[in-house]
């Protein structure tokens, strides 16, 4: 595996003009790991958006098919990472082996996924309505509409998904899958991983004949506000805090020309436990969904932290089952010292809250996250009390008791946009309580059903945004193929003669691409 050197990626070529340096740590024992890294200066953060704005006429203007070659060859590089690379990882972030091979496989997959996505061609929702010259009382021109990318992408990495967030992960594949170049910011967290991705992303690139910077990567703390201000970027991609993500929604806004800002930032996700499952069982939904609460020490943006109940035994009961679960719970390694202390500041709030009270959990000795189990009372959500709303990064979650379906209502109109929202049922609760499914549409961006949110599948159909805070625009999904259409524009073509139309609109649609002709669907054989 070829050394680890720590230079910012610009334009193909590797730069080091800084004179800050930086260190990657061991997650679990805080020790600096042998390597180091060159902070970006700002004529770095230039040049990367300078060479991304380069490779953008001749990228974006490659078949589609070249581009899903692009992507394929990336996700074979990301496959060929071996257990040295899974080993690394490992100790930057303490997750386990099994969950970095894991997460290493839905990296892949998302690239092979936008691929698919290309080849199928229906990303660029070519739209055609011919000329009418006949029409009375007067006649209708040519009219054509396809979408090509904006522009060259800025993308921040997270931190709780060194792979399938970071470098080479949603936000970075929907990008390019647009035609759009990309300049990554990496994340403090786990620079070291950032180098050995950006490297099989470059490899994909010699091997491909993709243009010099199709993809370009730098480090720092300091580097976010320039590189969102930069006059080059056209869009900005980021997953992490809400604090972070409205200071990058602001920057963007304030810009000469302002840009959109996709930025995934908090939610709580609530789970309603209605009454009959609740009755029929009650223990099981709690050891359930502690599992899910603790699963990656609680490190995910869907991890349940709001569980909602009717006053009733058995959610006395269920209570009492979800106590007893957690506090048989060992503590966890989070991903570094940032996150944990963020957590143990976040649980601190919680304990010191009058109307707030913990059901199971201890202190926090050392560095492992000890998980955790509140008890607030429905009045401050009714009240607004801005810490319920608040997400609680890490195995923590707060079960709020309400008197009827009224307050059950009123309680949860009270939330902010989520993510996510769990309904826990038998057929007859979700027949009694039909009407929650329309309440909780308009505040969450997919609504689960006997399951639990921690999991979120690759696929076409999958949404994974909502209204603000968790997103910063409930129009658009980091997940999923429909990510795409964050990163893509239309243009519209009138009387445009055949032989300038784009190969997607032409009449002999050489392409075989579905499109709307006439108000019609059509789909010719695949050329």
């Amino acid at each position: 595996m070829p050394e680890i050197i720590g230079h910012n990626y610009i334009g193909g070529a590797r730069s080091a003009a800084g004179h800050i340096t930086l260190h990657s740590h061991d997650a679990t024992r805080g020790e600096a790991l042998p390597y180091t890294f060159t902070q970006a200066t700002l004529e770095e953060v230039d040049a990367a958006a300078l060479a991304a704005a380069a490779a953008y006429p001749t990228f974006r203007n490659l078949p589609a098919s070249r581009r899903a070659e692009f992507l394929e060859a990336i996700a074979s590089q990301l496959d060929a990472l071996d257990d040295e690379f899974v080993a690394l990882v490992t100790r930057e972030t303490a997750l386990p082996s099994g969950r970095i091979q894991g997460e290493r496989g839905r990296t892949s997959g998302q690239m092979r996924l936008f691929a698919q996505v290309l080849r199928r061609g229906d990303f660029y929702g070519a739209r055609i309505d011919r000329a009418l010259p006949a029409r009375q009382p007067l006649p209708r021109v040519d009219i054509r509409q396809y979408r090509i990318g904006v522009g060259p992408v800025a993308v921040f990495g997270a931190s709780n998904f060194p792979l399938a967030f970071s470098t080479a992960g949603g936000d970075t594949a929907a990008a390019l899958a647009a035609g759009c170049p990309v300049v990554f910011k990496a994340h403090s967290g786990h620079m070291a991983t950032a180098e050995r991705v950006a490297n099989a992303i470059l490899r994909a690139a010699e091997q491909t004949d993709m243009p010099k910077g199709v993809f370009n990567m730098i480090y720092g703390a300091g580097v976010g506000e320039a590189l969102v201000k930069h006059p080059a970027i056209q869009a900005v991609g980021f997953t992490g805090s809400l604090k972070g993500g409205r200071a990058l929604c602001d920057m963007a806004a304030a810009r000469p020309q302002p840009i959109p800002v996709f930025a995934e930032m908090s939610s709580i996700n609530p789970v309603l436990v209605l009454p009959e499952a609740l009755h029929l069982r009650g223990e099981k939904i709690a050891s359930e969904l502690v599992a899910s609460v603790v699963q990656g020490c609680g490190q995910f943006c869907t991890n349940p932290g709001l569980v909602i109940g009717m006053h009733s035994p058995a959610f006395s009961a269920f209570v009492e089952h979800l106590a007893a679960h957690m506090a048989e719970q060992p503590g966890q390694v989070m991903l570094n010292a940032g996150t944990y202390r963020s957590y143990s500041n976040g649980v601190q709030a919680l304990l010191s809250h009058p109307g707030i009270h913990r059901l199971a959990g201890q202190d926090q000795p050392g560095n492992h996250a000890q998980p955790q189990l509140f008890k607030a009372d429905a009045s401050l959500l009714l009240r607004g009390d801005p810490l319920l709303q608040e997400e609680v990064f890490g195995p923590t979650t707060i079960v709020v008791e309400v008197a009827d379906k009224a307050q059950l209502r009123q309680v949860l109109n009270s939330l902010h946009g989520q993510l996510t929202a769990t309904l826990i049922g038998e057929a007859q609760d979700l027949q009694e309580h039909g009407e929650l499914l329309a309440l909780l549409e308009q505040k969450v961006g997919r609504v689960l059903f006997n399951g639990y949110p921690t999991g979120v599948e690759v696929c076409d159909a999958m949404v994974h945004g909502g209204p603000y805070p968790a997103t910063s625009d409930a129009r658009g999904t980091s997940v999923g193929s429909l990510a795409i259409e964050r990163f893509l524009r239309p243009v519209c073509y009138q009387n445009c003669p055949d032989a300038l139309l784009p190969e997607a609109l032409k009449d002999a649609n050489p392409l075989g691409i579905a499109r709307l002709v006439d108000g019609n669907s059509q789909r010719e054989a695949l050329a």
